[in-house]
């Protein structure tokens, strides 16, 4: 009778062993926190910020009405030499798409992004914010001149 007991009580419960072998790995807290923090709001690349200039040497940069073709055209051949690398028109690549970046950012941001990215990743929330949500790729510095930037800043303009 005792061992009848004993057997109902257990309940004829089967334990099953997997083969092989499995890792999970727990995201720390602060991981989840971003994650969250990114997945709730707005997209970094898609967020608006016109009134952010960003840290770096541009303080203030002053756009023609028209775009010029000859320093757009300058600022494509830097583009393509320097940026394609990671960054392509019309699609989300490594890192974002230029397509309408004046439209959602300063100039003087853009421009402090391509020439003091290191600097932005740690101190600008929003460049902050850019590097989760493309998969902590950091923008690499390519020593380009101010003068190089501000064309590359004049070929964005021609980006639809």
């Amino acid at each position: 009778m005792l061992l009848s007991a004993l057997m109902f009580s257990c309940g004829g419960k089967e334990e099953k062993k997997e083969e092989g072998f499995s890792l999970e790995r727990q995201k720390a807290k602060t991981e989840q926190t971003q994650e969250a923090v990114v997945s709730d709001a707005v997209k970094a690349s898609e967020r608006v910020a016109l009134d952010n200039k960003g840290v770096g040497p541009v303080k203030s940069v002053t756009l023609a009405p028209e775009v010029d073709p000859q320093m757009a055209a300058k600022g494509e051949e830097v583009y393509n030499q320097m940026c394609l690398a990671c960054h392509r028109v019309g699609k989300r690549f490594i890192g974002p798409a230029p397509n309408g970046i004046l439209e959602r950012r300063s100039p003087e941001w853009v421009m402090n992004m391509i020439l003091n990215p290191e600097v932005m990743v740690k101190e600008d929330p929003l460049a902050k914010d850019l590097l989760v949500e493309f998969n902590g790729s950091p923008m690499a510095n390519q020593g380009l001149t101010e003068e190089q930037a501000r064309t590359v800043l004049e070929y964005f303009r021609t980006l639809e």
